[in-house]
């Protein structure tokens, strides 16, 4: 058989085949300094008091800075919640309020520990439940987050929680809730691996019969979350990384590298069984597959890297994990897999675990393999019309429940029920006149006293406002209720405290932050607080949500036109990708929003969606739905440039790869579905609506939908105007690799399908 003509992949074969086992054995040392480097990554990614979704160019940030530096025990973080013991006592009672004060005492002895007051100051008598058995003490823990939570595990929690004399106690406050969160999402992380591998390598030997074939994929995936966890680690050094990001790097790792070794596994073997040599049949491999995989994580690597865009550290850390973990996987796959498979040679297919099951029954021909798959793309191809406007319809009808997404930010609630701080958060809402963490805080320039006490008592009337602490004393209603507070002027800065009688993260919170922020002022004020940063999150994303869109549609765009050199096949491309991500986003809001489904997943719906999600999800899911339509795409270009006839070309390139992308889409869902069977709502919310999104795209867009559109646009999906036609020759990815002739355009499909038979253990198409 003649050999492939040469070409940089072919060069690539070569290399990799030529030293196998001193590649391995670098890949081996480069991997232990990964996992050296790389095994602290946990303990310096952030959950961070706003969950990395603040502007921090924005109003709120500047006033958050500025408190921070000018008033650093302002912004409580720690609560104690008191209950007095039994059933008639009260927190102002004289025993407990002894025991409170020496409490609130002890707690200000800790080092680190600033800013701290109790219902038992005279200045903080708010701070006592309406039916008066319970009282808070509230602080500020000094420090960086990793500091602060440190305090908070080894000081605080010990001597602290639980029963305290005669008193009750119960921790919570914003720096318990993310201790709280990064716990369960570290546990859960190790848990939906410890459900996804094994389920993933059962699926893998199934798919491809040999158990040795199967760890190859794994394999490869452990590379790239080893690798980027190291990546990870470098990175935290110079900027803040989300928590978040771990999960995504398990998903991805597990899934890309497991999609781009399907597909070379795959091809190795399908090159094997048309009778070339291992190195041959290598180098066409890298030739087609290996030019499909660097495509396909470039698209993706696009898409996770427009959410660079945004100023947000959670979606610009999330790209950071996203671009490392792809470019590793395909750099894996296109390296280190030639290698495992010139050492393994034959001996991939051994350990056939098929055997157990498998009938004792001559195998058929090569034709026979993906024969429902060709047998469903010409049904659908026969009454394109009729499966095109079905197919469209019901995923425009799955999304419509998005039309109405309310957007919020995280809180407490998503941390499970029986969370403590989560139990704290719920009981100060529901027990107290007020939020003494959920407040609207303002820092004025300049003020003089006369003008800042008038702007207390103007803010102290608005609808919504519990009270107003600021420095000329304590309002309520427009009536004086409390002394002067000199501690609350730093400089020609000051601070008030506007509590709000309404949940901060809700419609009626971001509408009192307005109302505060419209308030006319004779000097400078800046209103921070959660509610506030909501508003300015969600104007930073609907500032950079139009860039993000433009990015991954213009590049989406060049890089399938320099696959195709067709003008339509972009456009078809980019427009079949978002038609798969309507169910995901029609289910986020039907679900998590709406609650329909909240006890069968146990989570509490909020009414609203994290801000910041929905843009993760839709880079993506886009992205790796972007991934099946490069595999489908390029096989069938592969078969048009072999083919004349334009809708054989598609039902060869739909049975060569139908197997392949469901197979690597289930791999891929079961990993997202472990991912979201989370405690964090967020996690849930991502884990399983990518989950919907890629299963969606795998198995009604790529055999319904793409089918039936290819049909209806017939040889025209090909077109391009001579100028592109001359650039796409010029910089265009032309496959190589198939040295048959060009069969003539009458010859039948059936003819052309004849091949030799395939080992076994071959993948069924």
């Amino acid at each position: 058989m003649p050999q492939p003509p040469r070409s940089p992949f072919t060069a690539l074969a070569r290399l990799t085949g030529r030293r196998p086992r001193a590649l391995l054995g670098l890949t081996l040392l480069l991997l232990a300094g990964a996992v050296v480097l790389g095994g602290g990554v946990a303990d310096r990614l952030r959950s961070g008091g706003s969950g990395g979704v603040v502007d921090p160019a924005s109003e709120s940030s500047f006033a958050a800075d500025v408190l921070e530096r000018e008033f650093p025990a302002a912004r409580p973080d720690l609560v104690l919640l008191v209950t007095a013991d039994g059933g008639s006592a009260r927190v102002d009672d004289a025993e407990p309020a002894r025991q409170g004060r020496a409490l609130a005492a002890r707690l200000a002895d800790v080092p680190g520990v600033g800013g701290v007051a109790s219902f038992w100051d005279a200045r903080a008598g708010a701070l006592r439940s309406e039916d008066g058995r319970q009282a808070l003490i509230v602080a500020r823990v000094g420090g960086d987050e990793s500091a602060a939570e440190r305090t908070l595990t080894d000081e605080i929690i010990p001597r602290f929680d639980g029963r305290r004399g005669d008193l009750d106690v119960r921790i919570g406050g914003s720096l318990a809730v993310q201790r709280e969160q990064q716990t369960f999402i570290s546990e859960d992380l190790l848990r939906a691996e410890l459900i996804a591998l094994p389920i993933t390598l059962l699926i893998l030997i199934v798919v491809f019969g040999s158990a040795v074939a199967a760890l190859l994929p794994v394999g490869i995936g452990v590379i790239a979350i080893l690798g980027t966890n190291a990546v990870l680690r470098v990175i935290t050094e110079f900027t803040d990384v989300s928590v978040f990001a771990s999960n995504l790097t398990t998903a991805l790792g597990l899934g890309l590298a497991i999609d781009y070794a399907l597909l070379i596994v795959r091809r190795y073997r399908e090159e094997l069984g048309r009778g070339r040599d291992a190195p041959a049949a290598l180098a066409v491999t890298l030739d087609t597959a290996g030019r499909t995989v660097l495509f396909s994580a470039a698209t993706v690597a696009v898409s996770l890297a427009a959410m660079m865009v945004f100023p947000l550290y959670f979606l610009r850390s999330l790209a950071y994990a996203g671009i490392s973990v792809v470019v590793l996987a395909a750099l894996a796959a296109l390296v280190v897999l030639p290698a495992l498979l010139t050492v393994l040679g034959p001996r991939i297919d051994a350990l056939d675990a098929r055997r157990l099951v498998r009938r004792r029954s001559p195998r058929g021909p090569k034709s026979a393999e993906g024969a429902g798959w060709a047998r469903l793309a010409r049904w659908v191809m026969r009454r394109a019309p009729l499966v095109a406007t079905g197919t469209l319809g019901v995923l425009l009808l799955l999304g419509v429940p998005f039309l109405d997404v309310d957007f919020g930010t995280a809180d407490y609630r998503q941390l499970p029920r029986a969370a403590e701080s989560r139990v704290v958060q719920e009981q100060i809402r529901d027990g107290f006149d007020g939020s003494p963490t959920g407040t609207v805080d303002i820092v004025a320039e300049g003020p003089g006293d006369g003008e800042l006490a008038a702007y207390a008592r103007k803010l102290s009337e608005l609808p919504g406002v519990v009270r107003v602490e600021s420095p000329a004393g304590r309002f309520t209603g427009g009536d004086g209720a409390g002394p002067a507070r000199p501690d609350r002027v730093s400089g020609d800065t000051a601070y008030l405290t506007v509590v709000p009688g309404v949940e901060a993260i809700s419609e009626r919170g971001k509408e009192l932050a307005r109302t505060v922020r419209a308030v006319d002022t004779p000097f400078p004020a800046h209103v921070s607080g959660a509610s506030a940063a909501l508003i300015d999150t969600q104007a930073a994303i609907g500032r950079g949500l139009p860039w993000a869109v433009g990015i991954i549609v213009l590049a989406t765009l060049v890089l399938v036109f320099l696959l195709t050199g067709s003008v339509l096949a972009p456009v078809q491309a980019v427009l079949l990708n978002a038609l798969s991500l309507t169910a995901m986003l029609g289910a986020v809001v039907w679900i998590f929003q709406d609650g329909h489904l909240s006890g069968l997943l146990d989570f509490t719906p909020t009414g609203s969606i994290e801000t910041a999600l929905p843009v993760l999800m839709f880079c993506l899911a886009f992205g790796l739905s972007m991934d099946y339509g490069v595999f489908l795409l390029s096989r069938i270009k592969e078969e048009r440039e072999r083919l004349p006839d334009h809708r054989a070309a598609v039902v060869e390139g739909i049975r060569s790869t139908g197997g392949v992308i469901t197979a690597a889409a289930v791999v891929l869902a079961t990993v997202m579905v472990a991912i979201g069977s989370s405690r964090i709502t967020n996690t849930k919310m991502l884990g399983l609506g990518v989950a919907l999104a890629i299963l969606m795209d795998a198995m009604v867009v790529r055999t319904l939908l793409v089918p039936a559109v290819l049909a209806l646009t017939g040889r025209a999906t090909w077109w391009a105007p001579a100028p592109l036609r001359r650039l796409h020759a010029r910089f265009g990815i032309a496959e190589g690799g198939r040295d048959r002739p060009p069969e003539p355009p009458d010859a039948p499909p059936a003819v052309r399908a004849e091949q030799p038979p395939v080992p076994a253990g071959s993948t069924p198409g």
